[in-house]
């Protein structure tokens, strides 16, 4: 199949284009480069668009027989302060490649979805059937991008999957690709950059949570399972079956405490923290009930936190050493 692949030049998005192109699949990437890498995208067709730009989109779609979309601005603080600049992207930008792609006559499409459509959880592990109620305006934006794809699927018979990323962590065993990101807010790479003498002193938010170590707990799903889902995820929409949505996560739980002791393990380097209160609307624990992914897809995580920090770490290294040259 020929997919076309939004926002393949990022973290996520070029995992699974090497993953489709592994499997057969021909691969097209279209992303803006506003928060992706050309490097990430190197050995595929790269068109630089934008998803507002209905006119680019309409002369692309034709050739592609599915859709993946990984084009969203994902920082959660920031989505708070700019929250116009999430509505634009992530549901103006999705409603015009969804139109687009409706005129064109392409009706497959796997769409990153996230956990925060849940909000603060009341029941954990997380499934599928608790209601949503995202609690910050990133997480609003991913809802209705799903409610839209709902609506097109009984209207035109537009058959989606919404798979609801878990903590998106490590990089391809190959260490050509991983995760960068400007500016870098996840844990792991500040964990690994701090280890590394690369970045500053981590910062711990919150010590005092309902859990086993006082840290939040978070669900760490390798890039390349999550890759793999997608795989999954398109082959069934291809055979005929019916639209859908999954968690996909591992469904066990890591505290922020055991990532940065797998950090030191993996390193062999200490990582210098230090506690700052909690961030607010943080909650303890996310993490989820992958039963459904399994049962509909017969796709299972395959990795653990170590294999993610290790893979995560082989990536930087190799950075580092391509920045020294």
């Amino acid at each position: 199949m020929v997919v076309l692949v939004i926002g393949g030049a990022g973290y996520i998005g070029s995992h699974a284009a090497r993953a489709l192109k592994r499997a057969g699949h021909e691969v097209i990437i279209f992303d803006n480069i506003s928060t992706g890498y050309e490097i990430l995208a190197a050995g595929f067709e790269l068109i630089k668009g934008d998803v507002l730009d209905s006119a680019a989109l309409a002369r692309v779609l034709p050739r592609a027989d599915a859709i993946m979309h990984f084009a969203a601005h994902a920082y959660v603080g920031e989505s708070v302060t700019n929250p116009r600049k999430y509505f634009r992207n992530n549901v103006e930008g999705g409603l015009s490649l969804l139109n687009a792609a409706v005129d064109a006559g392409v009706k497959k499409i796997i769409f990153s979805s996230t956990c925060a459509v849940y909000g603060e959880p009341a029941k954990v592990p997380i499934e599928e059937n608790i209601p949503r109620q995202p609690v910050n305006p990133y997480g609003v934006t991913k809802l209705f991008f799903e409610q839209a794809l709902e609506a097109y699927d009984r209207a035109y018979g537009f058959r989606f999957a919404s798979l609801r990323y878990f903590n998106a962590a490590g990089a391809d065993d190959s260490g050509e690709i991983g995760e960068l990101h400007e500016p870098e807010t996840h844990l792991i790479p500040l964990a690994l950059r701090a280890a590394a003498g690369l970045g500053p002193e981590l910062q711990v938010f919150g010590s005092d949570y309902p859990t086993p170590d006082g840290t939040c707990v978070r669900d760490y799903i390798h890039v390349n399972d999550l890759a793999s889902v997608h795989l999954k995820a398109l082959d069934h929409l291809a055979a005929g079956q019916e639209s859908f949505a999954v968690n996909v996560g591992t469904g066990t739980g890591a505290s922020v405490q055991e990532v940065i002791t797998a950090v030191e393990e993996v390193t062999g380097k200490r990582v210098p923290r230090k506690m700052v209160p909690r961030r607010p609307g943080d909650p303890p624990i996310l993490v989820a009930n992958p039963a459904k992914a399994q049962a509909l897809l017969q796709w299972k995580a395959t990795r653990g936190l170590r294999d993610v920090v290790a893979t995560a770490w082989k990536w930087m290294e190799r950075q580092s050493k391509l920045a020294a040259r």
